[in-house]
């Protein structure tokens, strides 16, 4: 007959799931008794997910299998995260994350990426448990930014689990491709990445995930607001008229798909000579405070150039956690503090049930078949983009 000792020491071998530790290395399992050849184990996890629940009880019974009859499993768990979106209220794929939070751009080349990272390594900085999903199909620099390119992605079952740096949850397409690899990708294959990028991730419970998006207005910000509910977006811009004009398109896309804006972050804001520290004014200075005004948000930091931004991104040393006080780490760290606060204030409030695809699964709205399929006085055009 079967001990208590025998039961746990055979738990050591279930690990919890994503973990390298068992559950009686965490410390989850809180009571084991026996009753001939019946024994009844309790647990008490830190998760809410399903997935887990029902991996630790599969993983539990057989390896008490050979040693009793009967096993009874109860678990203790967090209360299920409240899920913004509900069947009245629009769709949530991952409804254990708080909060999502759009980092968009009009244009490439702007310093989305790095604003990306550094934001999010700011409020991790802050006490918030972040994550970053870089969903830049087309460019995804986020690996190389954060340490972490070419390591290798682990796989638990059929989802991948994120990475980790500087207290930062991270999950990039450019981990999941070869190096170098060219994308040539349509509409609908677009949608299907964003979509298993939320839901084949193993996410712990996050405060606030972080998404890069490819520069532009497309499918892939359409997909991700039908997706999950965005809490806020967040618009990266040069001070340039150019690129504010860009800008203005992308700030027209939150208002379109009813994303609240989180505000604008104004990149290469003056210069900053590393020798004498004199700030110049070199490419404007200050041009989005009246484009924040026009779309009734704010301008949540102007960022100089500095070398140390671009250093700390190409060695995969974020300025905000290797050099705090710079003046970019500084304002990073402001930023941050301000998109916080925003992010407290909208969080309760935010929905996509108005946006959700009339087109069939992964069909992408713009596309001649999507066109033909939603309307049915369609003259066979599409909207053009064919």
């Amino acid at each position: 007959m079967a001990t208590v000792a025998d039961i746990k020491s055979a738990l050591e071998n279930v690990k919890y799931p994503g973990f390298a530790k068992s559950i009686i290395e965490f410390g989850f399992v809180k009571d084991v008794q026996v009753d001939g050849s019946a024994c009844s184990i309790l647990l008490d996890i830190t998760s809410s997910a399903k997935e887990v629940e029902e991996q630790l009880r599969k993983e539990i019974s057989a390896v008490l299998s050979d040693l009793v009859e009967n096993v009874t499993i109860n678990i203790k768990k967090p209360q299920e995260p409240k899920q913004h979106s509900n069947s009245v209220s629009g769709k949530n794929i991952a409804p254990h994350i708080k909060n999502f939070v759009m980092v968009s751009s009009g244009k490439g080349g702007v310093g989305k990426s790095t604003t990306t990272v550094n934001l999010a390594v700011a409020a991790a900085m802050q006490g918030k448990k972040v994550g970053i999903l870089d969903a830049d199909i087309y460019g995804p620099n986020i690996p190389r930014m954060m340490g972490l390119q070419g390591k290798e992605v682990e796989v638990i079952g059929n989802k991948a689990k994120p990475f980790n740096a500087y207290g930062v949850d991270v999950m990039s397409m450019g981990s999941l491709m070869q190096e170098g690899q060219a994308l040539i990708w349509r509409g609908a294959m677009i949608m299907k990445a964003i979509e298993q990028l939320l839901r084949d991730i193993l996410w712990e419970e996050l405060d606030i995930l972080f998404i890069d998006m490819p520069p532009g207005t497309g499918d892939a910000q359409l997909t991700l607001a039908q997706s999950v509910p965005v809490t806020c977006g967040v618009n990266v811009t040069t001070p340039q008229h150019v690129a504010l004009d860009d800008s203005r398109r992308s700030l027209d896309m939150f208002s379109k798909l009813h994303i609240p804006i989180g505000g604008i972050i104004e990149n290469m804001s003056g210069f900053i000579c590393p020798k004498c520290g004199e700030e110049s004014d070199i490419f404007g200075m200050g041009t989005c405070e009246a484009l924040a005004e026009q779309y009734n948000t704010q301008v949540l930091g102007n960022l100089p150039i500095e070398p140390a931004i671009r250093e700390g991104g190409d060695a995969g040393k974020p300025v905000v956690y290797f050099q705090p006080e710079s003046e970019s780490a500084k304002r990073y760290m402001k930023a941050t503090q301000k998109l916080i606060e925003y992010i407290n204030e909208v969080s309760d409030k935010v929905e996509n049930a108005s946006i959700q695809p009339t087109t069939p699964p992964g069909v992408s709205a713009c596309s001649t078949a999507g066109a033909a399929k939603s309307s049915n006085h369609s003259h066979g055009g599409g909207c053009g983009c064919h």
